[in-house]
């Protein structure tokens, strides 16, 4: 099924269960959907321009929540998360950190990177291998940790 079907069929769900929260979040990911399609003429996405634009969609609300959070502003905080939750619902199952420094070392090994001058190399590979499964600023984190 594709993105906008399972949006849609999970909009219908939360428009029952009067979840204001997850609707909001939904519609957010359908007009995002509907913005992408527009900028590309294309008639639908593909597989990979969704993931993108969903992990784009995560990464924002968590952005926007670490920010209202360090303003002390838990009460805008708290729906941008709740946000991120529902949304994030929709990419792959993600990886834990010994998993993400386990495939960061074989890429290190893979590329024969020694020093911090080749974490350019290292983060084009990790991020191409592990997109969707892993967030890019886990994965600079434990690069840099690997190569210092």
């Amino acid at each position: 099924m594709s993105l906008e079907k399972e949006v849609m069929t999970q909009m219908k769900v939360a428009m029952k269960a009067k979840d204001a929260a997850a609707l909001e979040a939904l519609r957010a990911v359908k007009s995002a959907i509907l913005m992408a399609k527009t900028e590309s003429n294309a008639g639908e996405l593909s597989e990979d321009q969704e993931m993108k634009l969903v992990q784009k969609l995560v990464k924002q609300r968590k952005d926007s929540a670490s920010i209202y959070r360090e303003q002390n502003r838990p009460d805008l905080a708290e729906p941008e998360e709740k946000q991120a939750e529902v949304i994030a619902a929709f990419l792959p199952e993600q990886l834990s950190e010994a998993e993400i420094e386990a495939k960061v070392e074989e890429i290190i090994s893979k590329t024969g990177a020694e020093s911090m001058k080749d974490m350019g190399k290292v983060m084009g590979m990790a991020s191409e291998e592990l997109a969707g499964k892993a967030d890019g600023k886990t994965i600079s984190a434990i690069v840099r940790k690997k190569l210092a």
